[in-house]
């Protein structure tokens, strides 16, 4: 576990950050779950599928996540709504914003660190009022993410089909985030 003190804060990613996100979308705990072997990115491709979400021209909004200053993991959220290419076509709700997320490190695995991400990210998702459900889908295998989304909130509600084959699709809506917070 870390330090209960420590927190996570997330930054925008920059055009400074591609290549530290090229060496760690090519870890393998990060290759595992981000698009598999035959998937690892070069440093064109991370320039080519990230610098347009940098430059704030398409709707994927990049975080680096950071932990006492030092760069820890890669967050992105986005508009579900209209995001194209076979992703959430029957979301009807332009409130709902979809996340993904990886910790840079092996190491940093299994010690709390995820589920603050998750957390941090959250929380800035529903400081726009507009926001009504933050929704994810990992895979069914990936035993640890999904623990780590419960352990922040999210819900199961079954497997879907995406893109990148069968999914566990989890949410937490506005008022279960508002309902723990004023629980606290």
């Amino acid at each position: 576990m870390t330090n209960s003190n420590d927190s996570v804060t997330l930054r925008l990613m920059t055009e400074h950050d591609l290549a530290m996100l090229y060496e760690w979308l090519n870890r393998s705990h990060i290759v595992e779950w981000w698009g598999g072997e035959e998937a690892r990115p070069t440093l064109a491709d991370v320039q080519e599928q990230y610098l347009p979400s940098v430059l704030a021209q398409e709707s994927v909004t990049p975080y680096i996540a950071m932990l006492n200053g030092e760069p820890i993991g890669y967050a992105q959220s986005y508009v579900a709504l209209g995001s194209g290419d076979g992703w959430w076509e029957e979301e009807t709700d332009a409130g709902v914003r979809g996340i993904d997320l990886s910790l840079a490190n092996a190491s940093q695995l299994g010690k709390g660190l995820g589920t603050k991400l998750v957390r941090a990210l959250v929380e800035l998702l529903f400081n726009d009022p507009e926001v009504t459900k933050i929704q994810t889908d990992p895979s069914p295998s990936n035993l640890r993410a999904i623990r780590c989304y419960e352990k922040a909130g999210f819900e199961r509600q079954g497997t879907v089909t995406t893109p990148d084959g069968p999914a566990v699709y989890m949410v937490q809506t506005r008022q279960a985030f508002e309902r723990t917070r004023s629980d606290a």
